[in-house]
């Protein structure tokens, strides 16, 4: 197989995204994009050139030129779609997150595992440069060993409210804090064993009727006896802010985007230098690199780096921390 065929469902904003990176590689042949929206479908299909498209990952999986599909449609048909494209026998990414609830992640998984095929899971932050650097110091041993975890995910604005209505892409814990938990696992190298959540409902005169949270506090317990902290903000009007630091018995690492002052005030109306406004560009090379890596490990016959056990795991902290928010007390994951 000197190329691979790819289709993608799901072309909204980032689904578009994994589209054109696959466009542009020179490995992968995109052979066609799916959208529950077919005028959609029918535009991002028009826009990259992309030959056919069509309404449903069912469509897709029938291909015979199809031998991987993507998965970024909303967070409710993750599950389903891994399972049908499993059954089809054709490999798997998936965004985040796998499935919402453990019953529907269980039996994805079990698809997989039947059809033996590959799943790989959209933690992009795993291939960011920074992080990659931040894992291996801490591999080498630069900061001795890792006793507290601490991570922070902003967000510039809400998203659009038809993404939060009806939980059709769940809680802020499995959109967001999602990411945060995956990084607490891959960079301690250690599974979250208890956490506690604090957290504010999301308000405001537009919002009546949609249950989410705007701010999330979570404060975790490693199995091997290190502690955390994370955040999760829905809008913090001042930009895209992501960082993360680890601190060790002889150092701490820290990766982030926003320079170092002496004193900082972070407002939509202030002067601030080095501040990302989207996702989409905080992590452009991430996605990048993720997709070319997913395309290349199939094509050598290698095994995907994220796994669907991975994102079986950050899964279960996240309804954990629902469960949390929920009972106001710590939880087991």
């Amino acid at each position: 197989m000197t190329k691979l065929g790819v289709g993608v469902v799901g072309v909204g904003v980032l689904g578009r995204r994994h589209a054109e990176n696959l466009q542009k590689m020179g490995e992968a042949n995109l052979v066609a994009v799916a959208d529950s929206n077919a005028a959609r479908a029918a535009q991002v299909a028009a826009e990259l050139g992309v030959g056919h498209h069509c309404t449903g990952v069912e469509a897709l999986a029938a291909r015979k030129d199809v031998q991987a599909i993507v998965i970024a449609s909303p967070s409710r048909f993750h599950a389903e779609a891994v399972r049908v494209a499993a059954q089809a026998g054709k490999h798997v990414f998936c965004e985040k997150p796998l499935a919402l609830s453990m019953e529907d992640a269980e039996k994805a998984l079990a698809a997989v595992d039947k059809a033996g095929v590959q799943l790989q899971m959209g933690f992009m932050r795993r291939y960011d440069p920074a992080y990659i650097r931040a894992r291996r110091r801490i591999e080498a041993g630069e900061i001795g060993e890792p006793i507290i975890f601490k991570s922070t995910g902003r967000d510039k604005l809400l998203p659009p409210l038809g993404f939060l209505r009806d939980g059709v892409n769940g809680t802020i814990f499995v959109d967001s804090t999602i990411h945060e938990f995956d990084l607490a696992r891959w960079l301690m190298q250690d599974e979250v064993a208890e956490l506690q959540v604090y957290a504010r409902p999301l308000r405001g005169p537009d919002l009546g009727g949609f249950e989410d949270l705007e701010a999330c506090l979570v404060n975790l317990r490693f199995a091997g006896g290190a502690i955390g902290n994370v955040e999760s903000l829905r809008q913090c009007q001042y930009g895209y802010d992501i960082h993360t630091e680890i601190v060790g018995t002889k150092g701490t690492v820290r990766i982030g985007y926003l320079r170092q002052t002496a004193e900082l005030v972070l407002s939509a109306s202030g002067a601030v230098s080095d501040v990302v406004d989207h996702w989409l560009a905080r992590f452009a090379d991430a996605y990048w690199t993720e997709m070319q890596d997913f395309v290349h490990t199939l094509l050598r016959g290698g095994r995907v780096a994220i796994t669907g056990e991975d994102g079986r795991r950050a899964l279960a902290c996240a309804l954990a921390a629902q469960r949390s928010y929920e009972q106001a007390r710590p939880v087991a994951v």
